[in-house]
């Protein structure tokens, strides 16, 4: 994943917080302007709008974009009501066909053009994702570089092959081709807006398919205008995407709406349930890429240096807030004590603070509700016996990276996805109570495995379902060329990434025959 290249420094230790984590710790803060306007996300363009094919008044009003940081105003979005969403599906069905009709290599040069728009204007967009995303710059550095990957895997899809000739037992041509679905819903989370959204907003148009995405409104800049003004310059079809920032209204609607054929979701576990339900009820194809609580099983025989860094890396990265986050770490009783004193001293040396700074490892979570969420985690697993053995405290949004030990299974930080900085360490003494551990979950996204023996660590994954495995690597990977999802609560499979489940995802197959005369019947 990340460069080691985050600008992070370390940070005198701060002291040991009391058993019930109730504390608040002083964030590292830095005080400057606005977003100022550049050239290629100029607010006097979008400020207060919607993206309908072009910049206009949303029914829903505006909101404010907010800086969790510092809770400063970046600008403001417009906010999609119903009737916004009914517009842009009239749009975006009225748009598609032409689009679908045009020749590959048109399709594929306007992805290009999109690429090479966002490694010109990167520092721009880094800035953005920096400021309303959270993001230390590292991490805002390679979201760039992965959206920069999905846009060029992307542009190759047009020239792909779309069918297969079939054998019939009849005198006829017999084939099977890939067609676009038509209308594509997408919508993307917080977390890693500008990724999470382009990773299907990329292939779908690439695929001869116009897209309506609803990014979420507290990140509706990194996740929404800035595809809205990539595409918008490297010169894709007006009414091809839409970009509609709204709440549940909104995205209920795009769902329900019967211009919209395919729905892409990735989110929560709970709303991806309501999502797939819905889109079943309009006999609509949901994918559906959720949340996840992976583990991270570290055996005996692994280096012990090594294995605490994947750990804190796995756990901490963007403040715990990724789908694929260590939630779990399971470590042999053998190196369990070394590993958790280890794990919490790192976590008691990375600086949290404003992102914007560049002097820190971790900024803030997104919300209010999530650091409530966090802490709320925490301090039950304490009060059910869990020792605290790093961090476990906040101030405003910012939450030190914590490490709880001693954890049981039935503690809620080990249970549920916590989405936050936190790292519960459970102990085994056997492969197979490992391997019991790590299955024991309703989720099924990434699994990590540390070990010397690497065909010993294969095996063990083998006995494990999950999406993901990554032999001697923490949890959170992830590239534009490979099939990405997870099993049960994570989701409905590969959906996500990599040629043939994009075709998969985006398209449909149908059967088409020729004859060279009509073919004779008894009546």
């Amino acid at each position: 994943m990340f460069a080691a290249s985050t600008n992070v420094r370390p940070a005198h230790s701060p002291p040991r917080v009391p058993p019930a984590p109730t504390g608040r710790t002083r964030p590292h803060r830095s005080r400057r302007p606005a977003v100022a306007d550049q050239a290629f996300l100029d607010q006097s363009t979008w400020n207060g709008q919607l993206f309908l094919g072009g910049w206009t008044e949303a029914a829903g009003g505006d909101a404010a974009v907010v800086e969790p940081a510092t809770g400063a105003q970046l600008a403001r979005i417009g906010s999609a009501a119903p009737a916004d969403v009914a517009r842009a599906s009239a749009l975006a069905a009225a748009a598609q066909p032409a689009w679908a009709a045009a020749p590959y290599h048109e399709r594929a040069a306007v992805l290009r053009r999109a690429a090479t728009l966002l490694e010109a204007n990167r520092a721009e967009v880094e800035q953005w994702l920096v400021r309303e995303g959270g993001k230390v710059p590292g991490a805002a550095a390679f979201e760039i570089g992965l959206v920069l990957g999905e846009l060029n895997e992307a542009a190759a899809l047009p020239s792909r092959p779309y069918g297969e000739l079939i054998p019939s037992g009849e005198p006829r041509l017999s084939f099977s081709r890939r067609v676009p679905v038509g209308v594509v819903g997408v919508i993307a989370p917080f977390n890693f807006p500008l990724i999470l959204a382009s990773r299907s907003v990329a292939p779908a148009l690439a695929l001869g398919n116009a897209v309506i995405l609803k990014p979420d409104p507290r990140t509706a800049v990194c996740g929404g205008v800035v595809l809205a003004r990539l595409f918008e310059e490297a010169g894709l079809p007006e009414g091809l995407l839409h970009v509609l920032p709204g709440g549940v209204a909104a995205g209920e609607a795009m769902i329900t709406d019967p211009n919209v054929r395919v729905i892409s979701f990735t989110g929560s576990t709970g709303a991806g349930r309501r999502v797939g339900m819905l889109a079943a009820e309009h006999f609509k194809r949901a994918h559906l890429e959720l949340g996840g609580n992976s583990a991270l099983i570290v055996l005996e025989d692994a280096d012990l240096e090594r294995a605490v860094s994947a750990g804190a890396w796995g756990s901490f990265l963007h403040q715990g807030q990724i789908c694929m986050t260590t939630g779990r770490h399971l470590v042999h009783e053998a190196i369990y004590d070394d590993y958790v004193a280890a794990l919490a001293e790192k976590a008691d040396h990375l600086p949290v603070g404003d992102p914007a700074s560049g002097t820190v490892a971790l900024g803030p979570l997104i919300d209010a509700g999530q650091r409530d969420k966090v802490h709320g985690l925490v301090t039950a697993s304490v009060e059910a016996g869990a020792r605290l053995a790093a961090g476990g405290t906040y101030e405003d949004l910012f939450y030190r990276p914590t490490v709880l030990a001693e954890v049981t299974p039935d503690a809620p930080a080990y249970a549920q996805e916590v989405f936050g900085p936190v790292a519960p360490v459970t102990r085994f003494s056997t492969l197979d109570q490992a391997a019991k551990l790590a299955s024991d979950t309703e989720y099924g996204l990434s699994l990590g495995i540390l070990t010397r023996d690497v065909m010993r660590g294969l095996d063990l994954a083998e006995r494990i379902p999950t999406g993901l495995v990554h032999i001697n690597d923490q949890t959170v990977n992830d590239e534009a060329l490979v099939p990405f999802g997870g099993l049960a609560a994570s989701g409905t499979g590969a959906r996500f990434g990599g040629a043939a489940a994009n075709v998969e995802a985006f398209t449909e197959t149908r059967w088409v025959t020729v004859r060279a005369e009509i073919a004779p019947y008894p009546f």
